[in-house]
């Protein structure tokens, strides 16, 4: 029996018509075995975005693109924004998690799903530690924020700071929190890791209009891919040196992997990031590995350097 509750759709053969890039030779190579089982969870506790939006019960893009791109790389995605079935052997069902959240997941929130308990939480980080996947994608670092419930909207100054070993366990398991984002814009992203699964054809930089999330509390042993080039861009929060926009790290032994980008429907649509994305997937899931060596202060030296934190309001 399904719970009611949880918006599974198991991924289909059908096609969706959405102009979808064809079988690379990664998603050739990644089809050979057993469909890996991947979560989608989607559950938005703060703000929630419009590509993981179900309305009128039909999915939101995200969902879309993922149940029609699965089969051809060889994973098979369960939805879900329903918190209360993060236990030990739920979890233990799946290969990987892909996270696209917000907020404070151990509350109703914004969406009023089913939150996770804590002991839901502390499972689901446990299962990384001891060896499944994880992928996050934007918002995912909008995510159990350290000391800051969200309310803020970026102005809290505990969004100012890099705690550490002492930031939330998610952050920690994450490699990074959000702190806040401008208007959408065309940004530069420089690649340091072509070799990366799924990176071949990004050249040694591509530029994109989208919602770029200033970061903050990097772990040092992230591994970066790309990264977010500050240089021209417009708003307070990306005054401030280079910094990581995608990367890979060891949780334990399992495998991390964040991209800040998917916000906007032409990224998910553009065939460059889903081949980004199912690389990202790929190595998680181990079908792939890769050469996740620490290169962090390397890259991107200055990326400890935060924003200043906007000034308090005037009282009125």
């Amino acid at each position: 029996m399904i719970n009611r509750r949880e918006m599974i759709r198991r991924t289909g053969l059908a096609a969706l018509g959405l102009g979808l890039a064809g079988k690379s030779a990664l998603a050739q190579s990644a089809v050979s075995g057993k469909p890996k089982q991947v979560l989608f969870f989607s559950k938005s506790s703060g703000f929630e975005h419009s590509v993981i939006k179900s309305v009128n019960g039909k999915p939101g893009l995200a969902q879309k693109i993922l149940a029609e791109l699965g089969p051809k790389h060889g994973v098979e995605f369960t939805f879900s924004k329903d918190g209360s079935l993060f236990t030990p052997d739920y979890l233990a069902k799946f290969d990987a998690y892909f996270f696209y959240t917000t907020g404070v997941l151990t509350t109703a929130g914004t969406d009023k799903n089913p939150p996770m308990t804590p002991e839901g939480k502390a499972a689901f980080l446990d299962a990384i530690k001891q060896g499944k996947g994880f992928i996050g994608t934007h918002s995912a670092a909008d995510t159990f924020h350290t000391g800051d419930t969200g309310a803020g909207e970026g102005k809290s100054p505990t969004r100012y700071k890099n705690y550490g070993e002492e930031a939330d366990p998610y952050v920690r398991m994450l490699g990074a929190e959000f702190i806040h984002h401008g208007k959408q814009q065309i940004s530069k992203m420089r690649v340091v890791d072509p070799k990366f699964p799924g990176f071949k054809d990004s050249g040694e930089s591509f530029s994109w209009n989208e919602e770029w999330y200033s970061l903050k509390d990097f772990s040092p042993d992230l591994h970066v891919i790309l990264v977010q080039e500050t240089a021209g861009m417009e708003g307070e929060f990306y005054q401030r040196p280079a910094y990581p926009e995608t990367w890979a790290r060891m949780h334990g032994q399992g495998r991390v992997f964040y991209t800040s980008m998917g916000h906007r429907d032409d990224v998910w649509t553009n065939p460059l990031f889903q081949e980004m994305l199912f690389g990202g997937i790929a190595w998680a899931v181990r079908d792939v590995d890769a050469d996740v060596k620490p290169n962090l202060l390397k890259v991107a030296p200055g990326c400890m350097e935060l924003p200043h934190a906007p000034a308090p309001p005037k009282p009125k």
